[in-house]
């Protein structure tokens, strides 16, 4: 069940509530690649990347992404949501691996007929989180991997990032921030929304959330259709 905090407290609770539970005991070595789509790119010369099984079932499964980053740039891609469509740019310079990652996860599938489960509205934290096919809120896709930081790290509208369980725990899990938000640089910003688009995800906000609270499901259900690599 999600948590519903008060307003002042939700910065405080995101951590907690925006991430997939794993098992840091139990890392194991990388599964075998070859079948993943070829709409993801190799690229031997991409950055290195260590992603570790966490011993927590995938909640759809899917390979482990490949261990050299397929990015080295920006890079364009659709999030279609039931709602409408919402163009992003991934920052694959600032944060390589994690935008390999979910360049992966897309190209799989795994994103795709699945709920965002979580909005928050509160005046400190107002993001819609997604990537979660069990859209229990501690789904994952089977593997972790770790934070790409400065610690200048801010999150303003149009910010996307990743949802953790604390240090060096993404998965799959990530939050559009459709409105300023506070929040310490603890979580890896890989992308940023066009703001032409933007207004998909406040227009969800609006709608608010199920129940009337400030802090859960969307009223009006969200599904991502699909991501699309432009």
């Amino acid at each position: 069940m999600l948590k519903r905090p008060l307003a002042a407290a939700a910065a405080l609770v995101l951590l907690a509530g925006l991430s997939a539970c794993s098992d840091d005991d139990e890392p194991t070595s990388a599964r075998d690649t070859s079948d993943q789509s070829s709409e993801q790119p190799t690229n031997p010369d991409g950055a290195d990347c260590v992603y570790e099984e966490d011993g927590a079932p995938a909640a759809k499964e899917v390979d482990l992404p490949a261990d050299q980053a397929a990015y080295d740039g920006e890079v364009a891609m659709t999030i279609s949501l039931s709602a409408g469509d919402v163009d992003v740019t991934l920052d694959a310079g600032a944060a390589p691996c994690t935008v390999n990652s979910f360049t992966s996860l897309a190209a799989q599938g795994y994103f795709d007929d699945t709920v965002c489960h979580r909005l928050t509205t509160g005046p400190f934290l107002q993001v819609l989180q997604c990537g979660d096919p069990s859209a229990s809120g501690s789904g994952g896709p089977g593997y972790s991997f770790a934070d790409e930081l400065t610690g200048d790290e801010t999150y303003g509208a149009g910010t996307l990032a990743m949802a953790n369980a604390g240090p060096d725990t993404n998965g799959s899990q990530f939050f559009i921030v459709y409105g300023d938000s506070q929040l310490d640089p603890a979580y890896t910003v890989f992308g940023s929304v066009d703001p032409a688009t933007l207004g998909v995800v406040q227009d969800i906000a609006d709608e608010g959330v199920e129940g009337g609270y400030e802090d859960g499901p969307p009223a009006s259900p969200v599904t991502i259709e699909g991501m699309t690599v432009n």
